[in-house]
């Protein structure tokens, strides 16, 4: 059913990567929600590490919007979902505003979700090494697409009281309001590494201390009212918010995903997710879809716990950095063969990235669970970009056909980098095969969200009850 849905919303966006959107997202997140306000957080693009500080700050799982993996069409759904009964909705953006899927124009930009959700931009500008500039920079951005609406500024890093009043000076001629002034302050940066800031699951008390921080430099630094009334000039947004639920229910009267609990007649069948700090990326949506096609989903730690949870009969291991984990994955050896025994016997295994490196035979020399006959290793090259991919092999995933859009992010390699019976199929930008189908197991390097396609989640729901 489409509804009208009134809430507050503004997007955070940036000229460019580096220029403080997280920073700022995230403190204003913290911020807000400090006042009592429920704060729906929201990431443009495909990233897992931001969403997770999002969630320290406002106390809410941290939910992607990327239209390249679940098409445009659902970045309304999705928002609403996440910020149904919320106060503010909050969307970081990616890179630049303008910037998204390589040679798709507009297509997975923060520009293009601001225009879907309906919502006003911020935009965040890095002043450190300009003054009366800024006014042409945010003029540009202002008027390169007449359909997003750049309603403020917030200048990050200003050096001085006289560098603020120069870029205020330039931008009270423009015409642009300045919502915030952030001043240099590197004591509540987050740390980074080869992939971008630690997720808070690897630093978590440093973490809280580090939004708290955010939060009390936004406070002073940012008009808080003058956010909230842009934030309340967003039209009502018309869409039919997603549900787990409703997304298992066919609409066309074709074969496809139904809303058929998968547990038939027996209990509920259980699905491991692997989580800790050693694989922390995950797309909430995930763990919903599961749960509505009746399974329990219980999460368990790859680092300290060295079972299995009671019962599993599914087992989901998504991304995450077990490349800097490697000792402590290798030295947990009960685990590593209950992993094994569960593959060997047939069980169901759904893994992406880091779950493919944990599968393989050996991770940088160290022993992992050896399900794959492959091995990885740490690499200079980063692999990044969207991929569209054609499922190549049934599996307890998708069957053979399955057209998925996804994402590649990690600086390994394994090798092979493919099984006698595939994973994917890549179609686009370049053409090749990826991954591992044997058995249960689908082991990829791929990234997917499967609200994009919910018939996966269905699909691996039933292998895991069939596996009871």
């Amino acid at each position: 059913m489409v509804t009208s849905l009134h809430i507050p919303r503004l997007v955070i966006a940036a000229p460019s990567s580096g220029s403080g959107k997280t920073t700022v997202a995230t403190g204003l997140m913290a911020a807000f929600s400090e006042r009592g306000l429920a704060v729906s957080p929201h990431k443009a693009g495909p990233d897992y590490i931001d969403p997770g500080y999002h969630a320290l700050a406002t106390g809410r799982p941290g939910r992607n919007l990327d239209a390249f993996m679940c098409g445009p069409d659902l970045v309304a759904p999705l928002f609403a979902h996440g910020a149904a009964g919320c106060d503010l909705a909050l969307v970081e953006g990616v890179m630049g505003l303008y910037d998204g899927a390589a040679g798709r124009g507009e297509l997975a930009s923060t520009a293009q979700v601001a225009k879907l959700l309906r919502a006003p931009v911020v935009l965040v500008v890095d002043a450190s090494s300009q003054s009366r500039s800024v006014a042409a920079l945010v003029h540009g951005f202002a008027s390169f697409d007449p359909q997003v609406r750049l309603g403020g500024v917030i200048l990050n890093k200003v050096g001085s009281d006289r560098h603020e009043a120069m870029l205020r000076e330039a931008l009270e001629e423009a015409g642009m309001p300045v919502l915030g002034v952030l001043r240099r302050a590197p004591q509540v940066a987050a740390p980074s590494r080869h992939l971008g800031l630690v997720p808070v699951a690897e630093r978590r008390s440093d973490a809280v201390s580090s939004v708290s921080a955010l939060a009390d430099q936004v406070r002073a630094g940012c008009d808080l009212e003058a956010l909230m009334a842009l934030a309340r000039t967003a039209p009502a947004l018309e869409c039919e918010p997603w549900s787990p639920q409703g997304a298992l229910v066919p609409r066309d009267g074709h074969d496809g995903p139904q809303a058929l609990d998968a547990r038939g007649a027996g209990p509920r069948p259980v699905i491991a997710v692997a989580g800790g700090p050693a694989f922390t990326f995950s797309y909430a949506e995930h763990a919903e879809l599961l749960t509505a096609a009746g399974a329990e989903v219980v999460t368990f730690d790859p680092l300290r716990d060295e079972a299995l949870p009671g019962g599993t009969t599914g087992l989901v291991i998504g991304g995450g950095f077990p490349e800097v984990y490697a000792p402590e994955l290798a030295a947990n050896a009960p685990l590593r063969e209950a992993v094994a025994a569960f593959a060997a016997a047939g069980g169901p295994v759904a893994a992406e990235c880091a779950g493919l490196l944990y599968l393989a035979r050996s991770l940088d020399g160290k022993p992992m669970c050896g399900v794959l006959d492959a091995d990885a290793r740490m690499s200079e090259r980063l692999t990044l970009g969207y991929r569209e991919a054609v499922a190549v092999s049934d599996s307890a995933l998708a069957v053979a056909g399955t057209r998925l859009r996804g994402h590649e992010f990690h600086r390994t390699v394994i090798e092979p980098g493919a099984g006698s019976a595939p994973a994917w199929g890549f179609t686009h930008p370049e053409r090749r095969v990826e991954g591992f189908v044997r058995q249960g197991v689908h082991a990829s390097y791929l990234h997917t969200h499967w609200a994009a396609e919910p018939s996966v989640a269905l699909r691996f729901a039933r292998s895991a009850a069939r596996a009871r």
